[in-house]
């Protein structure tokens, strides 16, 4: 069986989940880090990359910051792209039945609804109240007058709602045997109380399946990958065969998968901890 240090030395690409992972709760990028970072790229041609809930105009900020051009995995894998880049690699559009679908769905349950995009998310005047009540940290909020305007280009469809069963309700309706093609995950959430929320995309969008098709693109095994996480949405990265760091702050379900656990969280270098391990692999190999 292969020791840590003879693993981390073929370790080529560094994935990062974002929240509570790579940043802080105050949303920096530790120093340390970002110099970490750095040096791994210059002297040992090691590329970084990530995998996020948020949308891609939401991690923009934070590739450019530590220089990263591999694309970035965003939306838990509905799209693939570099940060600088026109063109995705891979992008999951909903269908637009189903979106009409769920919009009268919502409305019949006054459920908030929003459609998410690769850049913004999109709401119109009735669904204003959903802004106070959702945590998608980073993404920028359009009013519109019809959804019909932005049917095109949805990667995900938002629900937030007070009334669990409601959301369970929808869920259920948007899922087979009702509905093909659809990925349905609702969720309390951790910083509103009493509301939960409901995403939908296209059915097979994960980190895991973003992470899969990436290595494809770049042409490298999953053996010689690391991953970095913390949450549930997570889980699915874990269940790979990548080398897996969770951080000290992770949920016991991500810490249970791990290949190793930082002994410091988001807050305190959990991160800079692991890459201080992979460069001195690296110095020794």
């Amino acid at each position: 069986m292969q020791t840590d240090s003879n693993i981390l030395k073929n370790i080529k690409l560094v994935v990062f989940d974002i929240d509570g992972t790579l940043i802080t709760s105050k949303g920096d990028i530790d120093a340390q880090t970002a110099k970490l970072v750095k040096r791994l790229q210059n002297d040992f041609e090691v590329c970084f990359s990530f995998a996020s809930g948020r949308l891609h105009s939401a991690v923009t900020d934070y590739a450019k910051e530590l220089n990263i051009r591999v694309p970035l995995i965003s939306l838990d894998g509905s799209l693939i792209k570099a940060a600088d880049a026109d063109k995705s690699i891979f992008e999951a559009i909903v269908n637009e039945s189903h979106i009409y679908k769920t919009i009268k769905l919502a409305d019949r349950f006054l459920v908030k609804i929003a459609l998410c995009h690769a850049n913004e998310i999109f709401y119109t005047e009735n669904n204003e109240a959903l802004l106070g009540i959702t945590n998608r940290f980073g993404a920028k909020f359009t009013l519109v007058d019809s959804y019909k305007e932005v049917y095109d280009k949805t990667l995900e469809i938002f629900l937030a709602g007070e009334n669990y069963d409601y959301i369970k309700y929808i869920s259920e309706k948007m899922s087979f045997p009702y509905s093909f093609g659809l990925s349905c995950n609702y969720s309390k959430s951790q910083s509103n109380k009493g509301i939960y929320y409901l995403e939908i995309r296209k059915k097979g969008c994960t980190k895991k399946t973003g992470l899969i098709k990436l290595l494809k693109y770049l042409k490298l095994n999953i053996r010689n990958c690391a991953i970095m996480g913390d949450w549930y949405n997570d889980l699915p990265l874990f269940e790979t065969k990548a080398y897996k760091v969770a951080i000290e702050n992770a949920v016991p379900e991500i810490k249970r998968m791990a290949d190793l656990v930082t002994k410091n969280d988001n807050n305190n270098g959990g991160v800079s901890e692991f890459l201080e391990k992979l460069l001195k692999a690296k110095m020794e190999s």
